[in-house]
């Protein structure tokens, strides 16, 4: 039998996040697809990529930003994957489907409203696949609690608490990059929390119609520099006079990624990756919160915020019915120094579920390997093909995509004026909304006496009562 033809990949955009990409297709997944080009603004960047393939047997052309559309005819492309700054996502997603090829994007999907309503209309026209790689749909906990809300056990939710902290390496990350200004990434109420109002959606099985916002940039700021003693102060950690005694620096000389992607290449484009995360040029906040309105009526207090001891998040739903608990600490602290701990601790989460008229149930969570909470590796097994049954609708298409930047795309424009609410409505224009297959919080079942054996991932979670479970988990 003749082997199936591989589908022929190019990568637009190759930063950081793109070697995540590259690996798989020169290695673990080479054999799901067949990477033949490479497209970067910065020729030291586009060279370092194509030498980290070759290293693997993998020869690829490359190309300037500005030949785009000239790579994906001369190397017969048949899906781009978009790794460049945000801002740059659209005219490279529109430009993909209207010569005819599929898409797949890191997220967010773009940064603003006509931009979606751009990639959106693009996407219809072409009849095109489009793919938004929401990783975090992926790890074992995050599906554990979708797989929980399907089941009916705490009926419809009808609120949620959502809270997601970074820690000050982390979160300052997002302040010495080209992110710190909104007009490149739509600051972190796209950039960042789109991945957070993705995951409420894609729980909830809706849509946000409303949202109210408030935000602030209360630490990255120059005022918090003086007050640290970080002064006199450069541009950038590198050369800093106040290097030494700041806590939030960035050594690109200690990591040989970092010096090989960024410092080696400055010279091509002027970009440094360790400017001063206190600079009065920064325009994005540390601190944002948010009241989100659900098509379904659900309701949803969020919170965000970027200069915390440590890193995690918790998202409490409330049900009908009962409630289910999602709490992960991704880092306990950071040093005092503001390095990180190494070896690194693990990365430890819960999920509890407690129906109504019952203690609590502190469910079994499958084991994780890799970075995202093991959800990068999953998500790529979906993504190139390995696994095909999803029960849980996982793969985000360009509405997915829509509706979770929409919502940060909202909440700025909500800050903007003064805290008014936000129609998301009006900002989405005719863009559809997406419609779930499943139920999202199953089938509507009688008010009948609970039966755990009703749910099978019930099975080997720890049953106790919420003091016990409590104590346990903390230790005490």
């Amino acid at each position: 039998m003749p082997q199936p033809v591989k589908p022929r990949y190019a990568i637009v955009g190759v930063g950081g996040r793109a070697y995540l990409y590259l690996e798989a297709l020169s290695r673990a997944h080479a054999g799901a697809g067949e990477l033949v080009a490479l497209c970067d603004s910065n020729p030291g960047r586009l060279a370092r990529a194509a030498g980290y393939v070759a290293d693997a047997g993998v020869q690829v052309a490359t190309y300037r930003a500005d030949l785009f559309a000239q790579m994906l005819a001369d190397a017969a492309v048949d899906r781009v994957i978009v790794t460049s700054p945000d801002y740059t996502h659209a005219r490279y997603i529109t430009a993909a489907l209207e010569a005819g090829r599929d898409v797949v994007t890191e997220k967010p999907l773009t940064v603003d409203a006509d931009s979606c309503r751009r990639i959106a209309a693009a996407r219809t026209r072409s009849g095109r696949a489009l793919r938004v790689t929401f990783n975090y749909r992926y790890s074992p906990p995050r599906t554990l609690v979708k797989q929980a809300l399907m089941s009916g056990i705490i009926g419809r939710v009808r609120a949620v608490n959502f809270e997601w902290q970074l820690d000050t390496h982390h979160g300052a990350d997002y302040f010495r990059r080209w992110h710190r200004n909104k007009a490149n990434s739509g600051g972190l109420f796209v950039h960042k929390a789109t991945h957070h109002f993705d995951l409420l959606n894609w729980w909830l099985g809706s849509t946000v119609t409303r949202v109210r916002a408030t935000g602030e940039r209360g630490f990255y700021r120059p005022e918090t520099a003086d007050a640290l003693g970080l002064a006199p102060r450069g541009e950038r950690c590198t050369g800093c006079p106040a290097f030494d005694r700041c806590r939030v620096r960035l050594d690109l000389s200690r990591s040989r990624a970092l010096t090989g992607l960024y410092a080696d290449n400055e010279g091509h484009d002027g970009y440094y990756r360790d400017r001063c995360v206190f600079s009065p040029d920064i325009d994005i906040e540390d601190t944002m919160a948010a009241a989100l309105t659900y098509e379904n009526g659900a309701v949803v207090n969020y919170l965000l915020t970027a200069n915390n001891p440590r890193e995690g998040y918790r998202a409490v739903f409330h049900g009908e019915r009962g409630l289910i608990t999602l709490e992960t600490t991704e880092r306990s602290y950071v040093r005092e120094d503001g390095g990180l701990v190494r070896p690194a601790l693990p990365e430890t989460s819960s999920v509890v579920v407690q129906p109504l008229f019952s203690p609590p149930f502190d469910l079994a969570i499958p084991a994780a390997v890799g970075d995202h909470g093991g959800g990068d590796a999953v998500m790529l097994q979906h993504l190139f093909g390995e696994i095909a049954d999803d029960p849980y609708e996982r793969a985000a298409d360009e509405l997915a995509g829509v509706w979770a930047a929409m919502v940060g795309i909202g909440a700025n424009a909500s800050i903007a004026a003064g805290g008014e609410a936000v129609e998301l409505s009006d900002l989405a224009g005719d863009i559809p909304r997406p419609s779930p297959r499943a139920p999202p919080f199953g089938a509507i079942h009688p008010w009948t006496q609970f039966n755990a054996g009703d749910y099978p991932f019930l099975a080997g979670a720890a049953r106790e009562d919420a003091g016990s479970a409590w104590l346990r988990r903390h230790g005490v």
